[in-house]
């Protein structure tokens, strides 16, 4: 089971808190203008991303407010702000969809499968879910088991897991200077 070091991902988790918090709509397109192949686009690029983190804040059962936050921040950080309030809550909507349809194992499995070939996306869903695991001060049971289940079918290895929260806590170190 994965130790991570509470510092680096509570900061993270802050700073994508904080992002969530910023504006609901921050996109160029008008608030509520949004188009299906819009959101289609969007999440042929970003859904697996959310939907790792929506598996994620939703293991325990319960979805609080605070991992919300964290989503919604880390949504609008990979987007450049693409993403705008209503667009992340379509993604999660479908995310939610998703896994009452098809099961949140199922789920898992092909976001797992539609991450795995892209190292460098991979390890960013890995390391955004450790934030949202930590986004309410507490990490249920289910919550380290997914964050494992999420790793391993990754590949990415405890010592590896160590190296990207270390290169997170230097990143969150030099943007506090």
């Amino acid at each position: 089971m994965f130790w991570l070091s509470t510092s680096t991902v509570v900061r993270l988790r802050d700073q994508l808190r904080a992002a969530g918090r910023r504006g609901a709509f921050s996109v160029a397109a008008e608030p509520g203008r949004s188009t299906p192949d819009d959101v289609d686009a969007l999440e042929a690029e970003y859904g697996p991303l959310c939907e790792a983190m929506y598996l994620m804040m939703s293991a325990d059962g319960e979805v609080a407010p605070q991992e919300r936050e964290v989503l919604s921040g880390a949504m609008r950080n990979l987007s450049g702000n693409a993403l705008d309030g209503e667009l992340v809550e379509k993604l999660l909507e479908r995310a939610e969809a998703h896994a009452e349809e098809q099961g949140r194992d199922s789920r898992l499995r092909q976001v797992i499968e539609s991450l795995s070939h892209d190292k460098a996306r991979a390890e960013v869903a890995f390391v955004l879910a450790a934030a949202i695991a930590f986004a309410d001060d507490t990490i249920a049971d289910e919550e380290n088991e997914m964050l494992d289940t999420l790793a391993e079918g990754l590949g990415i290895d405890e010592s590896r897991a160590d190296e990207l929260l270390d290169a997170v806590e230097k990143d969150l170190s030099g943007s506090q200077e």
